[in-house]
């Protein structure tokens, strides 16, 4: 009993930390632009694509060149769409920039579509076998997915709290004319938030890839899991994300030993439903960052 909740725990941390890293990555875009990306699931879509499709094809099952391939084109597609698409349409209604991101999202979906067809990939041998702790079987692909995704979450917290360019997110975040009579570039600032989620869409992208096929809704309930998991950790605070995110994936995995598993989507957005009746502020309800 102790081994099975004990994976089960497991197993839901690799799974929040999915989860957590999806919230921060819309959290970014709506902290700079104000706007939401409805783009993100299809944008971590296509780089599984472009991971399995074209790197991993390319360089032979080099794991790691193609998985850094994959993250720094992304980040450079990031940047085009944070110039053509988030930055023009930030002082636009709502409406207007909702549209844009939701074709975006189409865009992506039928152009990998057309690059590597409608049949299903699969990632080969890529973070393949399972690993036993303690008389705990869990598989390689949670071990490297739970380490990643700390060392990505204290990487960026460093980045934005210690460096120049991140403290200069933080303030235009928190507030764009202040931070701009305070010599801050806040385009340039806006289109580095922009790269970096769409960098961590890149690395999902990777890490999704070796569990689930690879197909066109290979991540769609990831993605609203993600944004409930931002709205019950906080939303727009990138630390309650993560915390929404560890939360949302324990529980939902827990709950399957005492509901059956096909119900445990239901279990996952009643908990959101319960936080916004009870804490609609989040678990850390504080300034964005």
């Amino acid at each position: 009993m102790f081994a099975m909740v004990t994976q089960l725990i497991v197993s839901g941390v690799a799974t929040g930390f999915i989860y957590g890293l999806t919230a921060i990555e819309y959290t970014l875009i709506w902290n700079s632009c104000g706007l939401l990306n409805f783009a993100h699931t299809k944008t971590i879509m296509f780089s599984a694509y472009l991971f399995v499709g074209t790197f991993l094809a390319i360089m032979a099952n080099a794991y790691l060149p193609a998985v850094i391939c994959t993250i720094i084109c992304i980040a450079l597609f990031g940047v085009l769409i944070a110039l053509i698409i988030f930055i023009p349409l930030r002082n636009f209604t709502r409406l207007i920039a909702v549209m844009a991101t939701v074709m975006l999202g189409t865009v992506l979906n039928e152009g990998a579509v057309l690059i590597w067809g409608s049949a299903p990939m699969s990632a080969g041998g890529f973070l393949d076998g399972r690993v036993e702790i303690g008389g705990v079987v869990t598989s390689l692909a949670n071990i490297y997915i739970i380490v990643i995704s700390v060392l990505v979450t204290i990487g960026l917290r460093l980045f934005m709290k210690k460096t120049k360019p991140g403290r200069a997110m933080i303030c235009v975040a928190q507030d764009k004319v202040a931070a701009s009579l305070m010599g801050v570039e806040v385009k340039r600032s806006m289109a580095l938030s922009v790269a970096i989620s769409f960098a961590i869409c890149g690395l999902l992208g990777c890490l999704c890839a070796p569990l689930f096929r690879v197909q066109q809704t290979m991540v769609d309930m990831v993605g609203l899991k993600g944004f409930a998991a931002g709205v019950i950790g906080g939303f727009g605070n990138t630390t309650g994300a993560i915390a929404g995110g560890l939360l949302l994936g324990v529980v939902e995995n827990l709950a399957c030993m005492v509901v059956p598993s096909m119900y445990k989507d239901v279990i996952a957005f009643t908990l959101l439903i319960l936080f916004l009746l009870v804490k609609p502020n989040g678990l850390i309800s504080v300034k964005k960052d």
